[in-house]
């Protein structure tokens, strides 16, 4: 088939670009300044849309799962610094709920402070003795700011123990739980007054050698009496918790609680103090001031008998005993008159004192008639 000779011959590409851009200007100028070209924009665009939605689908595929990745590596790293917040928080909490229960504790110690007259300064906890069989603990406060042993430590509610040892900046205190530890205490009901000793593990207080008809009961409050000179009175100390009486026992067994936070607090209050009570004698000089007390008794005694009258004894009654037949022999008898005195042998005179019976016997043989 032969080619039209008019595509043959037609206009150049250069001329129909230089066409189509002219009449794309003209559509320009007129569609700016007539606005007849709206309808047809809108009416195209309407058939194109679709077309755009489908050719426009792989970028924002490829967009979507770029974003969700990035959300992801991002939700990630959100995640991890809200949990390292969280936990600073949560720290931050604690510690500000410590804080808040230290600062109610000394306000209490503070309180405590001001009703208990005498001296004393705080103490903070440093760790447990080291003894499993006893219950004991180490505060910070040493000889250095004061403390001293046997001086009693308190908490807001009342004994927590007593210091056993001092160091310079440390001491050494023992639980009122402890199985070695005693304190006088008195029934704030009736003032009845005993000794509490401690238990050991157990941390509870028992009342020993009380009368089974003692006037104590369940849930009685003991305090502190006051009368061995270490522990101020009128301190809480503990409260009854079981009473019990059998008919065979000649005590009661009493159980008790102590009042005073033992194991839960960590600021304490130690209270200086000055011991009154005499020091122990030393056991030679005991002895030593018994003997000479004893030396002293039976000087005086020695004393005495020697100002008293002396007794006879019994070989001075032997001797004294012919002297005084002696006598009334050579004296007149009064039963026989008749015969002189003079008729009396003189041997009956000088007859021996260790014979007084054969001295007694010859006066009867001379008198015979």
């Amino acid at each position: 088939m032969d080619i039209p000779p008019l595509f043959k011959q037609g206009a150049s590409a250069r001329a129909r670009a230089g066409f189509f851009a002219l009449i794309a200007v003209v559509m320009l100028v007129v569609d700016s300044r007539m606005h007849a070209l709206s309808m047809v924009r809108q009416a195209v665009g309407t058939v194109l849309y679709p077309f755009q939605v489908v050719a426009l689908i792989p970028r924002d595929a490829a967009y979507k799962v770029g974003d969700y990745f990035n959300s992801l590596s991002a939700l990630q790293k959100e995640n991890d610094a809200l949990r390292r917040q969280q936990a600073m928080n949560a720290q931050l909490l604690q510690q500000e709920r410590q804080m808040a229960a230290e600062n109610s504790q000394l306000r209490n110690l503070l309180n405590m402070q001001q009703r208990v007259n005498s001296k004393s300064v705080v103490g903070e906890i440093l760790y447990d003795a080291r003894d499993p069989f006893t219950r004991k603990i180490i505060l910070n406060r040493g000889s250095q700011q004061g403390v001293a042993t046997g001086q009693p430590v308190i908490d807001e509610i009342g004994i927590v123990g007593q210091v056993t040892r001092v160091f310079p900046f440390t001491s050494e205190v023992t639980l009122l739980t402890d199985k070695d530890q005693a304190i006088p205490v008195q029934v704030l009901r009736n003032g009845l007054r005993s000794v509490a000793y401690g238990r050991g593990q157990s941390g509870v207080l028992d009342l020993r050698f009380m009368a089974a008809n003692a006037d104590i009961q369940k849930g009685d409050a003991l305090v502190t009496s006051g009368i061995d000179g270490v522990y101020p009175p009128g301190l809480s100390v503990a409260t009854v918790q079981q009473v019990e009486t059998k008919s065979t026992d000649a005590f009661a067994h009493i159980v008790c609680l102590p009042a005073a936070g033992i194991d839960r607090h960590k600021q304490l209050l130690i209270l200086l103090v000055e011991q009154n009570t005499a020091p122990r004698p030393d056991p030679e000089s005991a002895v030593e001031k018994g003997d000479k007390l004893l030396k002293r008794r039976l000087r005086d005694s020695a004393k005495e008998s020697d100002t008293a009258p002396a007794k006879e004894t019994p070989s001075e009654e032997r001797k004294g005993a012919p002297a005084a037949a002696n006598a009334a022999v050579a004296a007149p008898a009064a039963p026989a008159p008749a015969r002189p005195a003079a008729s009396i042998p003189a041997s009956v005179g000088v007859a021996p004192a260790s014979k007084p019976a054969a001295v007694t016997a010859q006066p009867a043989r001379s008198v015979a008639p």
